[in-house]
């Protein structure tokens, strides 16, 4: 049986296989990653690492989680068809050891396919000092999953843990970004860092491995709303901006933040005039009304290169 045209023809883009959580309602994980790439030109099949009724900020959810064997027979079942065939791999949360062993199988069997197939890994484990994964995964991810990824996009509590290394500062932001840089991704977006009261994104991008990298900071408005899925979001854009121009990783991700800060406004706005207060203090994204920006994002936060 021949390959679907999907796998036969990238459409000058890609094929993506994203993993990470999925929710009946709402927009994270693949819920928020899956449509801006497809706006992007992608191919994307999702495999959900779990699925949920709807995110946990709620009162109640239900769902079920896909354990590391059910990961891995998707994965035949692909092979079985010739069809795995990937230009990227993309993951989010995973919530055990056993699934999060079983990416390294799966990273190891797409290169296979195609060498020079391209791993973005968002580590998700927790944000502002609180884990939300098992303490077993950070060093995981830190010895087997950050030496393998192409790049990687963690927020600042992540990169600490990463590194083993307490961020406070800017220069301790980039210092981070090469702890990272040596252990193995030549791409480092540490999406969210608040130092002395500003919202900063740094970037780093070393592409001579050994060289010192290119490296850069946006500054942000610190919104004061609690969302959900924008680190989803935010991975997934610089995917697909990063494809676009693979050596400009400044530029890639100019535009990432031109689509989420777009977006965020976009849904308080909304929310406002519905007269709507979220009864989980936390603001479900308006990602349909809001692909335009994703597709001709304008940038207004720009790129200062250190």
């Amino acid at each position: 049986m021949a390959p679907p045209l999907s796998v036969l023809l990238s459409q000058g883009t890609g094929r993506v296989l994203s993993i990470q959580s999925h929710t009946v309602q709402g927009y994270v994980g693949n819920k928020a990653a899956v449509f801006p790439l497809q706006l992007l030109g992608f191919d994307v099949d999702p495999i959900n690492s779990v699925q949920l009724s709807n995110n946990t900020g709620y009162p109640t959810f239900r769902g079920q989680v896909l354990n590391g064997e059910e990961l891995w027979s998707l994965i035949e079942g692909l092979e079985s068809n010739d069809l795995l065939v990937y230009t990227h791999l993309l993951t989010g949360y995973i919530g055990s050891v056993s699934f999060l062993e079983t990416i390294l199988r799966v990273v190891e069997k797409l290169r296979s396919v195609n060498p020079d197939m391209i791993y973005v890994c968002d580590p998700v484990m927790g944000d502002e000092g609180k884990l939300y994964v098992p303490s077993e995964l950070v060093s995981l991810y830190r010895e087997k999953v950050v030496p393998v990824a192409s790049m990687i996009t963690p927020n600042q509590f992540e990169a600490e843990k990463l590194t083993d290394f307490s961020i406070s500062s800017e220069a301790e932001g980039l210092r981070a970004c090469n702890i990272l840089h040596d252990a193995g991704p030549s791409k480092v977006v540490i999406t969210s860092m608040e130092i002395e009261g500003m919202l900063l994104l740094i970037g780093s991008h070393q592409k001579i491995k050994g060289h010192l990298p290119e490296q850069f900071k946006i500054v942000m408005p610190k919104i004061p709303a609690y969302f959900t899925g924008t680190g989803d979001l935010m991975t997934a854009l610089l995917l697909g901006w990063s494809n676009q121009y693979p050596e400009d990783l400044w530029k890639a991700a100019e535009l990432a933040v031109a689509s989420l800060q777009a977006i965020l406004h976009r849904t308080i706005h909304d929310y406002e005039a519905a007269d709507i207060k979220p009864s989980t203090k936390q603001y479900e994204i308006r990602l349909i009304q809001s692909q335009d920006d994703i597709k001709s994002p304008q940038v207004t936060y720009f790129a200062e290169k250190y």
